[in-house]
Protein backbone atom coordinates (compact mmCIF):
# COMPACT_ATOMS: atom_id res chain seq x y z
CA UNK A 1 0.00 0.00 0.00
CA UNK A 2 1.52 3.75 -0.73
CA UNK A 3 2.52 5.78 2.24
CA UNK A 4 0.60 8.93 2.60
CA UNK A 5 3.34 11.64 2.42
CA UNK A 6 4.49 12.51 6.35
CA UNK A 7 3.85 16.06 7.66
CA UNK A 8 5.19 17.52 11.01
CA UNK A 9 2.74 17.49 13.25
CA UNK A 10 3.18 20.34 14.73
CA UNK A 11 5.44 23.29 14.28
CA UNK A 12 6.56 24.02 17.96
CA UNK A 13 10.02 22.26 18.83
CA UNK A 14 11.80 23.30 22.60
CA UNK A 15 15.24 24.12 20.41
CA UNK A 16 16.94 22.52 23.72
CA UNK A 17 15.84 19.20 22.74
CA UNK A 18 18.30 19.21 19.91
CA UNK A 19 21.18 17.63 21.32
CA UNK A 20 18.84 14.87 23.07
CA UNK A 21 17.26 14.01 20.10
CA UNK A 22 20.34 13.55 18.37
CA UNK A 23 22.05 11.27 20.84
CA UNK A 24 18.94 9.12 20.16
CA UNK A 25 19.74 9.26 16.85
CA UNK A 26 23.20 8.27 17.91
CA UNK A 27 21.67 5.57 20.20
CA UNK A 28 19.78 4.01 17.52
CA UNK A 29 22.32 3.55 15.04
CA UNK A 30 25.19 2.02 17.63
CA UNK A 31 21.84 -0.65 18.76
CA UNK A 32 21.43 -1.24 14.89
CA UNK A 33 25.03 -2.06 14.39
CA UNK A 34 25.65 -4.04 18.05
CA UNK A 35 22.01 -6.27 16.91
CA UNK A 36 23.35 -6.60 13.19
CA UNK A 37 20.04 -5.74 12.00
CA UNK A 38 18.28 -8.14 14.15
CA UNK A 39 16.90 -6.53 17.57
CA UNK A 40 14.49 -9.05 18.23
CA UNK A 41 12.37 -7.75 21.51
CA UNK A 42 13.02 -7.02 24.99
CA UNK A 43 10.98 -8.82 27.75
CA UNK A 44 8.18 -7.28 28.90
CA UNK A 45 9.50 -7.57 32.54
CA UNK A 46 13.24 -5.16 31.61
CA UNK A 47 10.40 -2.87 29.56
CA UNK A 48 8.32 -2.50 32.55
CA UNK A 49 11.23 -2.28 35.30
CA UNK A 50 12.56 0.80 32.55
CA UNK A 51 9.27 2.32 32.64
CA UNK A 52 9.72 2.89 36.50
CA UNK A 53 13.14 3.78 36.69
CA UNK A 54 12.89 6.69 34.08
CA UNK A 55 9.17 7.14 34.71
CA UNK A 56 7.95 6.32 31.20
CA UNK A 57 4.65 4.93 30.05
CA UNK A 58 4.83 1.33 29.71
CA UNK A 59 3.41 0.85 26.72
CA UNK A 60 5.34 4.18 24.91
CA UNK A 61 7.93 1.70 25.23
CA UNK A 62 6.03 -1.51 24.05
CA UNK A 63 5.44 1.17 21.26
CA UNK A 64 8.86 2.41 20.50
CA UNK A 65 10.58 -1.14 20.17
CA UNK A 66 7.53 -2.42 18.76
CA UNK A 67 8.84 0.37 16.01
CA UNK A 68 12.81 -0.35 16.23
CA UNK A 69 11.81 -4.44 15.40
CA UNK A 70 9.95 -3.69 12.14
CA UNK A 71 12.60 -1.13 11.22
CA UNK A 72 11.94 -2.48 7.48
CA UNK A 73 8.49 -1.48 7.06
CA UNK A 74 10.09 2.01 6.73
CA UNK A 75 12.89 1.86 3.86
CA UNK A 76 12.31 4.90 1.23
CA UNK A 77 9.44 3.26 -1.14
CA UNK A 78 10.00 3.12 -4.73
CA UNK A 79 6.74 3.50 -6.67
CA UNK A 80 6.21 1.68 -10.39
CA UNK A 81 6.53 4.84 -13.37
CA UNK A 82 6.63 4.49 -17.12
CA UNK A 83 4.92 1.13 -17.97
CA UNK A 84 6.64 -0.36 -20.40
CA UNK A 85 5.10 -4.24 -21.45
CA UNK A 86 3.61 -7.44 -19.68
CA UNK A 87 6.26 -10.67 -19.70
CA UNK A 88 3.82 -13.79 -19.84
CA UNK A 89 4.68 -15.98 -17.59
CA UNK A 90 1.17 -17.83 -17.51
CA UNK A 91 2.59 -20.57 -14.17
CA UNK A 92 0.60 -22.26 -12.02
CA UNK A 93 1.08 -24.77 -8.52
CA UNK A 94 -1.34 -26.52 -6.30
CA UNK A 95 -1.28 -26.86 -3.14
CA UNK A 96 -3.82 -27.72 -0.31
CA UNK A 97 -6.10 -27.83 -2.51
CA UNK A 98 -5.67 -23.88 -3.98
CA UNK A 99 -4.05 -23.06 -7.58
CA UNK A 100 -1.41 -20.34 -7.14
CA UNK A 101 -0.79 -18.54 -10.64
CA UNK A 102 1.53 -16.31 -11.42
CA UNK A 103 -0.27 -14.82 -14.60
CA UNK A 104 2.29 -11.41 -15.55
CA UNK A 105 4.62 -9.89 -14.67
CA UNK A 106 4.72 -5.82 -15.41
CA UNK A 107 7.33 -4.22 -16.32
CA UNK A 108 8.15 -0.32 -15.18
CA UNK A 109 11.25 1.89 -16.10
CA UNK A 110 12.46 1.90 -12.56
CA UNK A 111 10.83 -1.62 -11.33
CA UNK A 112 8.50 -4.90 -11.87
CA UNK A 113 5.37 -6.20 -10.64
CA UNK A 114 5.17 -9.62 -9.73
CA UNK A 115 1.06 -10.72 -9.73
CA UNK A 116 0.06 -13.87 -7.89
CA UNK A 117 -3.56 -14.94 -8.13
CA UNK A 118 -4.94 -17.65 -5.39
CA UNK A 119 -7.79 -19.79 -6.36
CA UNK A 120 -9.96 -22.34 -4.26
CA UNK A 121 -13.43 -24.29 -4.62
CA UNK A 122 -15.67 -22.39 -1.68
CA UNK A 123 -15.84 -25.11 1.48
CA UNK A 124 -18.05 -23.36 3.95
CA UNK A 125 -16.00 -25.36 6.50
CA UNK A 126 -13.05 -24.49 5.73
CA UNK A 127 -14.14 -20.85 4.78
CA UNK A 128 -14.82 -20.13 8.97
CA UNK A 129 -11.38 -21.34 9.26
CA UNK A 130 -9.75 -18.84 6.82
CA UNK A 131 -12.07 -16.04 8.58
CA UNK A 132 -10.39 -16.56 11.85
CA UNK A 133 -6.70 -17.20 10.51
CA UNK A 134 -5.32 -14.09 9.07
CA UNK A 135 -2.77 -14.54 5.87
CA UNK A 136 0.13 -12.38 4.70
CA UNK A 137 1.81 -13.06 1.67
CA UNK A 138 5.40 -12.11 0.86
CA UNK A 139 7.89 -12.30 -2.47
CA UNK A 140 11.46 -13.40 -2.03
CA UNK A 141 13.66 -13.78 -5.63
CA UNK A 142 16.90 -13.42 -3.93
CA UNK A 143 18.96 -11.04 -2.14
CA UNK A 144 19.86 -8.20 -4.83
CA UNK A 145 15.87 -7.89 -4.91
CA UNK A 146 13.44 -6.04 -2.23
CA UNK A 147 10.33 -6.98 -2.59
CA UNK A 148 7.44 -5.62 -1.32
CA UNK A 149 3.67 -6.64 -1.33
CA UNK A 150 0.95 -3.62 -2.37
CA UNK A 151 -1.90 -5.26 -0.63
CA UNK A 152 -4.60 -8.04 -2.00
CA UNK A 153 -8.07 -8.62 -1.87
CA UNK A 154 -10.86 -10.54 -3.72
CA UNK A 155 -13.24 -12.99 -2.86
CA UNK A 156 -14.05 -16.52 -1.08
CA UNK A 157 -13.18 -18.13 -4.14
CA UNK A 158 -10.26 -16.36 -5.61
CA UNK A 159 -7.64 -13.48 -4.19
CA UNK A 160 -4.71 -11.76 -6.13
CA UNK A 161 -1.56 -9.89 -5.17
CA UNK A 162 0.89 -7.77 -6.99
CA UNK A 163 4.10 -7.43 -5.04
CA UNK A 164 7.08 -4.06 -6.16
CA UNK A 165 9.95 -5.90 -7.21
CA UNK A 166 13.45 -3.21 -7.44
CA UNK A 167 15.44 -3.25 -8.69
CA UNK A 168 13.26 -3.59 -12.16
CA UNK A 169 13.52 -7.83 -13.26
CA UNK A 170 15.66 -8.86 -16.19
CA UNK A 171 13.09 -9.69 -19.56
CA UNK A 172 14.67 -13.00 -19.68
CA UNK A 173 13.46 -14.28 -16.65
CA UNK A 174 15.04 -17.62 -17.31
CA UNK A 175 16.31 -19.76 -14.26
CA UNK A 176 14.75 -17.01 -11.76
CA UNK A 177 12.64 -18.73 -8.85
CA UNK A 178 9.84 -16.84 -7.21
CA UNK A 179 9.01 -17.87 -3.57
CA UNK A 180 5.90 -17.08 -2.21
CA UNK A 181 5.38 -17.40 1.57
CA UNK A 182 2.47 -17.12 3.32
CA UNK A 183 3.02 -15.47 6.90
CA UNK A 184 0.22 -15.13 10.21
CA UNK A 185 1.38 -12.15 10.84
CA UNK A 186 2.59 -8.66 8.61
CA UNK A 187 6.48 -7.88 8.71
CA UNK A 188 7.54 -11.65 8.00
CA UNK A 189 6.01 -12.57 11.59
CA UNK A 190 5.33 -16.53 12.43
CA UNK A 191 5.16 -18.39 8.76
CA UNK A 192 2.29 -20.86 8.33
CA UNK A 193 5.16 -22.90 6.37
CA UNK A 194 2.88 -22.48 3.61
CA UNK A 195 5.99 -22.28 0.10
CA UNK A 196 4.68 -21.80 -3.25
CA UNK A 197 7.94 -21.87 -5.71
CA UNK A 198 7.72 -21.05 -9.69
CA UNK A 199 10.69 -21.75 -11.16
CA UNK A 200 10.84 -19.68 -14.19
Amino acid sequence: MRRIPFERPTEYYDEKLLPIDEELCSLLQQRKQVSHNNPGYPKLEDIAKWAEKYDLYEDLLRSIFGVLENEEAFKPQIEPEDFQTYIKVLQSAEQDDCLYTVPFIKQYANASVVHLNIDREYDEDLERERFHRNSFWHLEIGDRYDCRVTGGGGSQEHTSFDFIVTPRLPEDLSGLKLTFKEYQTPFKKKPTGLDVIFKL
